[in-house]
């Protein structure tokens, strides 16, 4: 209890003041630590690897390059990735198993490192007056929500901690997240492809996409902005670029080879 309370007055310490770097690393340090703890994650040393070289890759070539970034595969069929705070990034697997080729997983990547070097969720913990921030926090630091973030990162409406950003957010990061592929050598209309591939799937399978439409707002406007984004970039700045490569097919291959993903409790609307 003394635990909670005085965890409760830091939270509320520093939602009310600004967040300086390293409290955010420290904050996106434990929440990472717990949901590794409470989410079913792909250990496959060749899996994880594939996707650690590829986010690190583009990660490395941002701002924020100095982070300790780190990134998962959660074992799950649900279509999601979130970020938390400080550089720790996941990617769910049924979202892998959906992503066509190396652009459209890396777009995901460079989206969900954006919110990072963008310091969004940072941002929404310096709004004190954010009410749902300071109890996703609460929820995170201490037991006074008993579901577990785990469970709160993959629920039916997959409303993942950190996850639920403003569309002003959600367009500042797509625009990044060009600029983040593209200087990792990568095609960036991979972005709106996967956002295509999306829509499609929502179209016809709503149920395994539903936790990325509760958390993120994608609709036909995103697609058209982001190509027209890339339609104003030189054309000789795209030329040579990565669309998709063999080691992304033989990541998928070793992805789907790896037994089905555990059933995921979730939690009431």
């Amino acid at each position: 209890m003394l635990r909670g309370v005085v965890a409760m007055a830091w939270v509320a310490l520093v939602a009310a003041c600004g967040v300086s770097q390293d409290e955010e690393v420290a904050i996106g340090r434990e929440n990472a630590r717990q949901i590794d703890a409470q989410l079913p994650l792909v250990t496959d040393p060749a899996a994880t690897s594939y996707v650690s070289a590829l986010g690190s890759d583009i990660a490395r070539r941002t701002a924020r390059a100095d982070l300790d970034w780190q990134f998962r595969i959660v074992n799950s069929d649900q279509v999601n990735a979130f970020a938390v705070p400080g550089g720790f990034i996941y990617v769910n697997r049924g979202l892998i198993e959906r992503a066509g080729t190396l652009g459209e997983l890396a777009g995901v990547l460079g989206h969900e490192i954006a919110h990072v070097t963008l310091r969004h969720s940072a941002r929404q913990m310096e709004e004190g007056s954010k009410r749902g921030v300071v109890i996703s926090l609460l929820c995170t630091l201490t037991s006074v929500c008993e579901s577990g973030v785990g469970r709160v990162a993959v629920n039916a409406a997959n409303s993942a901690l950190f996850a639920r950003h403003s569309r002003h957010d959600e367009a500042e990061a797509d625009s990044a997240a060009i600029e983040n592929v593209i200087r990792a050598d990568i095609d960036p209309d991979g972005i709106p492809s996967m956002f295509e591939r999306l829509l499609q799937e929502r179209r016809t399978r709503p149920g395994l996409v539903e936790g990325w439409f509760a958390s993120q707002p994608l609709e036909e406007d995103r697609i058209v902005r982001t190509r027209a984004l890339i339609d104003r970039i030189e054309p000789a700045q795209l030329e040579g670029l990565r669309q998709d490569s063999p080691d992304f097919h033989a990541f998928k291959a070793r992805v789907a080879a790896l037994p089905p993903p555990p059933p995921m409790p979730t939690l009431p609307r």
